[in-house]
């Protein structure tokens, strides 16, 4: 898969982060979400990443 970075918090790749995937999707870097009490499969991670982060997205026309 293929990622292009649209925008993140940081330039040093180690931040929350959003991403376009060659196949049309988004792909999100961010903190993994431990503590909640969702039935969340095996194959998937929940993560957290700020809001400002999608709004810059937006406001950008990244997405």
């Amino acid at each position: 898969m293929e990622l292009t970075k649209l925008v993140g918090s940081c330039d040093e790749g180690d931040c929350p982060t959003l991403y376009l995937t060659d196949r049309g999707t988004l792909a999100v870097q961010g903190v993994q979400v431990t503590e909640h009490d969702l039935r969340i499969p095996a194959h998937e991670i929940l993560v957290e990443i700020p809001v400002e982060l999608i709004r810059k997205a937006v406001r950008d026309n990244l997405i």
